[in-house]
């Protein structure tokens, strides 16, 4: 399993409900690398998308702690181990964790990499992702040159779990 979230300096990664960045890039490579995948996500997160559908071509699983709480086109689950044993038997590679900041959390430790564009730039945030710069067990393997949109200066990178 593995994580691909888009940070802000401080590893912020959202605000009110909404993403802090809109890179047409960093939405392509997010489109790319989860397209014919699973994704995992909490409730709040697909709300957040747009009509709160779940992602197209994708095989959406939803963490709600509400009982009875339904998503149509997507499965539901009420917590993040059972996410992890529906996606028991699929490779790793195949799996991403797509938020929010709490299902970020509970998930990490079932993840064996995280794809992270980094934002050089520090707006208000009200969720966090884990800064795996400083989380033990969590190396940087790879990091992109860095790129450019309307002033915001990013790079991808790929951490592993040690």
């Amino acid at each position: 399993m593995q994580a691909i979230v888009a940070v802000s300096e401080n590893w912020g990664i959202g605000k009110d409900n909404d993403l802090l960045f809109s890179i047409p890039e960093d939405k392509r490579y997010f489109r790319d690398m989860t397209l014919g995948k699973v994704v995992i996500m909490g409730r709040k997160t697909l709300e957040s998308l747009p009509e709160g559908k779940p992602l197209k071509g994708r095989r959406n699983i939803v963490i709600s702690g509400r009982q009875g709480y339904v998503a149509e086109g997507a499965e539901t689950v009420t917590s993040p181990v059972q996410a992890a044993e529906l996606v028991a038997g699929i490779p790793s590679e195949e799996v991403f964790v797509v938020g929010g900041g709490e299902v970020y959390r509970a998930m990490l430790p079932f993840c064996e990499r995280a794809l992270v564009t980094k934002v050089f730039s520090s707006p208000e945030a009200d969720r966090f992702f884990p800064d795996l710069d400083n989380t033990e067990g969590w190396s940087l393997v790879s990091q992109s040159k860095e790129r450019e949109y309307e002033g915001l200066r990013y790079v991808f990178c790929e951490y592993k779990r040690k």
